[in-house]
This record gives C-alpha cells, structure tokens and sequence, in this order.
C-alpha cells in the first residue's frame, strides 16, 4: 500500500514537472535558462519543482499594464509636443541630443536633460551626510526608496530624519523592498507610520511574495522637494558605513542630481509608489537650471519589453571609443554584453573592469573568477580590489561620461530586478569620476591569466559549475 502511494506521487511529480517544463519552454527569457529548467523539470522534480514556483516565473501583470501605459503615453506627449512647438510645457528643461546614447533613450522612451548640478559621493559616510543634510532642508516632500533598510544604526538615523521632517507638517514616503528588507521589524515600519510617515513595501506577487525571489525593486532612490535628488548603490544599513566585518571597509558610490533630471527620478519614483498604493506621491517642476551637465536617468526592469539593462550596457560599452572603466560587484555578464567588451578591447579602447577580492555571495563569485579569467585572455584587464569589499556600480567611457546606478553586471540585473541609474555627459563630473577610479585601481591588483592556471583541477571544476548557475544568480 504504502509502496503504492509513494509510486503515484512520483509519478504525479513527473507529471508536473513535465507541465513546468512546457512553461520555462514558454517563458524562460534565455534558451540557456530554459535548458536548466527543462532538465531538472523533467528529470528531477522532487528537487527542482518547488524552486522553480518562486524563482521561475518570467511576468507578471499589474505592473507591466502600469509601465507600459506609462511609456506609451509619455511617448505620446512628447511627440505631440515636438510638433506643436510646446516642449516647455511638458518640460521645464529642453531635453539633448547625444548620438552616442539616443538609442537608450528610444528604448527607455526618456530624455537627456542639460542643466544639472552633480555631485559625487564616494561613500557611505558623505552620502549619508549629504543624504541627511538634504532631507533636514525639505519643505514640501521627501522620497524614499532603498532595496534594503536595517533597523541598526544607520537605520534609525534614517527614520528619526524621517520622523522629524513628518512632524514638521512635510510629506514623507518610504519605500522598500519586501524581500531586500525581510528582516526589518514591523516595529520599525509600525514607529514610521505612527510618525506620519507614509510607508510601504515593494510586493510584484500579492500571496506569494515572501518567498518570490524574482522581480525585486533594486533601486536606490532619494528626491528632496522636487529639486534635489540622490542615486546610487548604497542601502541603508551599517554594513554600508563599514561596520560589519568580514566584508568590512564597504567600498561604495552613490551621487547627487540638482536639476531637470530629478523630474525623472521622481517619475520612477511615482511609478512604483503607484504600483504599490494606487496613488501618486506628490511632485513639483524641477529648477530648469543648475549647472552644464546633460543627465539621462535609465531605469530597467524586467517590465520593459526588452532586455533594457542589458541594451543598456551594450551601447553604453560600443559608445567607447578611448577608455571603458567599469566597477561591478558581480562580474557574470551575458553574451552580449560580454561580446561587446570584446569588441571594444578590438576597437583599441582601453577596457578595465573592477571586481571584489571577497566573496559575499559565494556562487556568484566563483561564476565571476571565471569569467574574469576568460576576460583577461580577451584583452580586458581585471583587477580585484584589496581595500574591502567592493559594491559600487560605476562605469567610464572615455573622457566625458560617468554612469552612477545599481546595476550588476549579472542576469538579475539584467532580466530580473529593477534598477535605476543616471548617465551623465559632463567632463567636470567625469574627471572628478576618473579620479577616484585611479584610487580604486591603486588599491587592487591585477588579475593574471595563469591565476587560473594554477588553481587545483577540481577548484576550476567547481567555477564551471558555479557558471551553470547564472540564470539564476
């Protein structure tokens, strides 16, 4: 009897698992993902079934309607004005043309603003003194959105600034990721709302949530009254200030947009606050000049028609015709983005890539040892920070472009998590850029293509086999 029973839940298993299969064949964004899917679908769903519930799926509604309405009608607006002459109208700031990177702005259906003031934080430390200094001085509204807050230090800070401006009769709205933010205590999010603090998770599943580990809301995003704004890779917690050994020093960026080009992160801002309460947070124009710097703000999803975050990287390296400096805590890139770094080493542009000395999520870093090593043998020179661990998201090209965001180099920044970050035309800025990159270098070394070579054979095993995870890493 007992033999019976066990034999009619394999096979039911089976037979699920074969239905699974037929939707990653469906669905699965990557034919090499949808390959990984099939075979543990079909030949082991005992282990593979349940994971592939939370981390398989590829869409979702709600969202999707949301955003795409949202691109379709901004892109209806913009064109109408175009040919009515009215452009100042739907825009305090004439948007700029830059041939190098118009492509990114038809797939994103945003624009390059002129007139911004930019600042560039290097770390926890001077962003969150900016940070606050900013949050201390608004009037009207504060903005707030990280993938991770903890309830430590730093934390608190954050919401005692929080709760002051609210008592102040501002308007404040906190945003945070259900997933990045597990942990935080419903102590700390109850003391919020108590304080007259609107706040509210990111959720892409209303029941199953918790446990979907796909979709998370990546980005970092801070807007101050409409006029200032910050973005960039650093999360509210300690461990960003350095704090928590063993990952300890945290080598991280952030910068500060004063200017047109905060409307826009306050339209990305607006657009998941939507998707989450069903209202709009408040907004005003932004100052129509603040400085010379032209500001794209790139926000991808995996909502996006396309693969944007990888297009984006994809331009942005064929943009290069000097220099391509790249900082990246997760070094696992997708053909084409690997493909065009390659090119770029081919066109003379000199390619560095950063990555960390030490792991913080193992799998990943293996995946990464690996590539780094395929990269060096394809002209791309790899270094490895020595200073810390490193988890800032910044990318050069040539003399006059600076990107500051929270995107990876890895598949879930590319397909599976929303990120913003800024793209910026300035020389001023770029060099201030350069600079703490030639710090950054300074205090790494430089990866060898014999490193590899003299790794044991079932170490280099294991990196292959860390790489057959990156669909999923």
């Amino acid at each position: 009897m007992i033999a019976s029973l066990v034999a009619i839940a394999a096979l039911c298993l089976h037979v699920a698992g074969v239905f699974a299969a037929m939707h990653a064949v469906m669905h699965t964004r990557t034919a090499q993902g949808a390959f990984a899917w099939v075979l543990g679908l079909v030949l082991l769903p005992y282990v593979t079934l349940v994971p592939y519930l939370f981390l398989g799926a590829s869409h979702f509604g709600g969202y999707v309607d949301l955003h795409r309405q949202r691109q379709a009608r901004f892109f209806m607006l913009h064109e109408e004005a175009i040919r009515h002459g009215r452009l100042r109208l739907l825009s305090r700031s004439m948007p700029v043309a830059d041939p190098r990177y118009d492509a990114i702005g038809r797939m994103l259906q945003t624009a390059m603003h002129a007139g911004n003031a930019l600042l560039l934080h290097v770390d926890g430390a001077a962003t969150f003194g900016a940070m606050f200094a900013a949050i201390a001085r608004a009037e009207r509204y504060v903005l707030v959105q990280f993938f991770i807050i903890h309830d430590d230090n730093l934390g608190r800070r954050l919401r005692d600034a929080l709760l002051e401006r609210a008592a102040a009769g501002v308007k404040v709205c906190l945003l945070y990721d259900s997933i990045g933010s597990h942990a935080l205590p419903d102590t700390y999010v109850g003391a919020l709302r108590n304080g007259g603090v609107e706040v509210h998770r990111f959720a892409t599943r209303r029941w199953r949530n918790r446990f979907q580990l796909n979709f998370r809301n990546h980005r970092k995003v801070v807007v101050v009254d409409g006029v200032r704004g910050f973005v960039g890779g650093l999360n509210a917690g300690d461990e960003y200030l350095g704090k928590k050994p063993p990952l300890a020093p945290w080598r991280d960026t952030h910068m500060e947009i004063e200017g047109p080009a905060v409307a826009d992160l306050q339209r990305v801002f607006a657009e998941d606050w939507y998707w989450v309460t069903g209202q709009r947070p408040p907004s005003s124009p932004p100052p129509e000049r603040c400085g010379r710097a032209a500001t794209m703000i790139v926000a991808t999803g995996p909502a996006d028609r396309q693969e944007s975050c990888s297009l984006f990287f994809a331009q942005a390296i064929h943009a290069a015709r000097k220099r391509l400096w790249i900082t990246t805590p997760y070094f696992v890139p997708d053909q084409a983005v690997f493909g065009a770094l390659r090119l770029a080493v081919f066109r003379g542009v000199d390619v560095r890539i950063l990555i960390p000395d030490r792991p913080d999520h193992r799998t990943v870093f293996m995946a990464s040892t690996l590539y780094a090593h395929e990269a060096t043998l394809a002209g791309i020179r790899m270094f490895r920070f020595r200073e810390g661990f490193l988890h800032q998201k910044v990318m050069l090209v040539d003399d006059d472009t600076a990107v500051v965001g929270s995107m990876n180099l890895d598949n879930r920044s590319f397909r599976l998590n929303f990120e913003i970050s800024a793209l910026n035309v300035d020389e001023a800025f770029a060099a201030s850029v350069e600079a703490m990159l030639e710090s950054d270098f300074a205090n790494s070394d430089e990866v060898n293509p014999n490193d590899y070579r003299r790794l044991s054979y079932f170490r280099r095993v294991a990196l292959h086999v860390a790489r057959l995870f990156d669909p999923i890493l």
